[in-house]
């Protein structure tokens, strides 16, 4: 197998050939996918980073690598010794992608990029740059691909479609709402490019990507009908036969690229700039009119229907049975029996296959002890896995995909008895978490507005964390859904208000190098509040019912205010969950709520 060092080596080599001057191998699929399936790995592949988030940019003399806070210190160990550079993004002095490609790039340059994997944003910020230089794009090569020897196939897993009982809303019934938008954008076509659109309007689910339950797939949908491209194979002759009779055509996966130039001139074209990429938008002919506007299915899936909450309510109760047997089998053995990161996490996965319509995690698990939790998204691993012993933390994060919905509960838990320090470092972050869930705020608010409710604890007392402090949840498709989020930095994809029905996840935590990490985690439910002169009020509810480890509370740190929301929270713990355990579990149960 070849080495990091000799794989930049071949790629320049054909660069070289090709008349490249700068390569770019973003981490995607052809759908702007955050997660992708093996084939796809090619910045992996190239860099050696296993990340989730990265761009990697190649020149004849430099290979850099742009990844964000929460995968700093994983890629500076995993690229240790290649020569891939680390771009700490929004990092003082660090340029940004287009800056670098832009200063690097000579007079008359060729920017080189597989144009399938590229975002048609970023595919015209390259433009604009070739354009000033002289220069030109070379789009229509995957050099990776002549390099990747043994590059895994394309997924040819089997889907499924999601009963309306699970999905509240008919094929049928989404296509309509969408016409209507389409209507409204007087558009009389629209692309969908991205997988979880195309699934939640379709109501399938499938196993083309690990952890999320998607379907390689594109779909052009008209006022009349819905061509959807994908291996129709993967749905059995009924469900076809189903989604035929809602005037779904099925077309073979890669035709996307050709059919798109059979649009016609005046056509009006809906389509979402930030998900389409640049070789399906460079196909589309000159005289369709280009709509460029959000896709509507972001906000419709985002906005949970009644039948979505009162799953995914269920969902949270599974989930949080699953967490409070975990943490009292925790607390009872870790010092009885050897218990590693590893053993812990199958634990879990064995306590949530006994709850039923249990189908995967909703992510890569993070269970992580100590030292390795001071990483926010280490990945424990058979050469990294350690037993856990007294004096530390163990930080688990990890979800559960049920056909009631996905689930994202983080806990941190003190093993055996813990400093005084650590338990100050662990209260401001359960007061950050408990204070950004007691929002009450005015419709049109939005996640950026928010963040200072959970940021406050940490910058008053001069810390911080450097990942976003929640992001939306979706229903068995991505477990990072869009448009909402909780974060102080400004991010496009992230800035829509909240709104009813939407589900977000409240994930605070702070991170030592060196010595430990932690998160709390809980998903919050928005809802309509009061609506009076002054406008329609809003709140959230916490639909996690999983205890805060009061072994690592240190009340001192806590005003009477903060105290009386962890009591509170406490309390609805125990009233919610007490109906779903015996007699020892609810006992264990009421000692670790109870009121400090």
């Amino acid at each position: 197998m070849l080495s990091v060092t000799q794989r930049v080596e071949k790629l320049r080599e054909l660069m070289k050939e090709n008349g490249i001057d700068i390569y770019v191998v973003p981490t995607a699929d052809y759908h702007q996918s955050e997660y992708v399936g093996e084939h796809f790995k090619a910045r992996k592949f190239i860099t050696g980073f296993t990340g989730s988030a990265g761009t990697a940019v190649i020149t004849a003399d430099e290979a850099g690598l742009w990844t964000d806070g929460r995968y700093f210190l994983q890629a500076e160990r995993q690229m240790s010794g290649t020569p891939v550079k680390l771009f700490k993004m929004g990092e003082p002095e660090v340029p940004t992608i287009p800056q670098f490609i832009y200063k690097t790039l000579k007079e008359g340059g060729v920017i080189g990029f597989d144009g399938r994997t590229v975002t048609m944003d970023d595919g015209e910020s390259y433009q604009a740059i070739a354009n000033e230089k002289g220069g030109k794009l070379s789009y229509d090569l995957d050099l990776i691909n002549q390099i990747w020897e043994d590059r895994p196939s394309l997924s040819t897993e089997k889907a499924f479609t999601l009963d309306v009982q699970y999905a509240g809303q008919s094929v049928a019934e989404k296509l309509e709402r969408i016409r209507k938008t389409m209507k409204e954008n007087e558009a009389n076509v629209h692309l969908l490019t991205t997988l979880d659109d195309v699934c939640w309007t379709l109501n399938i689910r499938g196993n083309d990507i690990e952890f999320f339950p998607l379907v390689l797939s594109y779909a052009i949908i008209t006022l009349e009908d819905m061509k959807v491209y994908m291996d129709k194979d993967k749905l059995g002759k009924k469900e076809q036969k189903a989604l035929e009779s809602d005037g779904i055509i099925f077309r073979p996966y890669n035709d996307i690229y050709e059919d798109i130039k059979e649009l016609k001139a005046g056509d009006r074209l809906l389509l979402d700039p930030m998900r389409i990429n640049f070789k399906i938008y460079s196909n589309i002919p000159d005289g369709v009119k280009k709509v460029k506007a959000q896709n509507p299915e972001i906000l419709f899936k985002a906005m949970k229907n009644e039948v979505e909450i009162k799953n995914i309510r269920k969902a949270e109760i599974k989930d949080s049975i699953v967490h409070i047997k975990f943490m009292k089998w925790l607390k009872e053995n870790h010092d009885k029996m050897t218990i590693t990161e590893l053993s812990a996490s199958a634990k879990l996965d064995e306590l949530r296959e006994a709850q039923g319509n249990y189908l995967r995690p909703s992510f890569a698990p993070i269970c992580a002890y100590a030292d390795h939790a001071a990483n926010p998204h280490y990945e424990s691993s058979p050469e990294t896995d350690v037993p856990l012993s007294g004096g530390n933390f163990f930080l688990t994060d990890t979800g559960a995909g049920f056909l009631e919905g996905s689930t994202d509960i983080t806990r941190t838990y003190a093993i055996g008895d813990v400093t005084k320090e650590m338990k100050k470092h662990f209260t401001i972050v359960a007061i950050s978490n408990l204070s950004l869930a007691d929002a009450k705020f005015l419709h049109g608010s939005n996640g950026m507005v928010l963040d200072i409710l959970a940021r406050k604890p940490f910058w008053d007392r001069d810390l911080n964390f450097n990942h976003g402090t929640g992001h939306g949840v979706g229903y068995l498709l991505n477990i990072h859904e869009a448009p909402t989020g909780f974060r102080w930095l400004y991010r496009e994809h992230e800035i829509h208000p909240l709104e009813a029905g939407m589900i977000l996840t409240d994930e605070p935590g702070v991170y030592f190098e060196g010595e430990y990490g932690i998160r709390l985690e809980n998903e919050l439910l928005v809802k309509n509040g009061t609506k009076n002169e002054y406008g329609q009020f809003m709140n959230m509810e916490a639909i996690t019912y999983v205890p805060f480890d009061l072994d690592a509370i240190d009340p001192s740190v806590m005003n009477e205010q903060e105290k009386t929301l962890l009591n509170n929270y406490h309390k609805k713990v125990y009233d919610v969950m007490a109906e779903y355990l015996d007699e020892d579990e609810k006992k264990w149960l009421k000692h670790y709520t109870r009121e400090i």
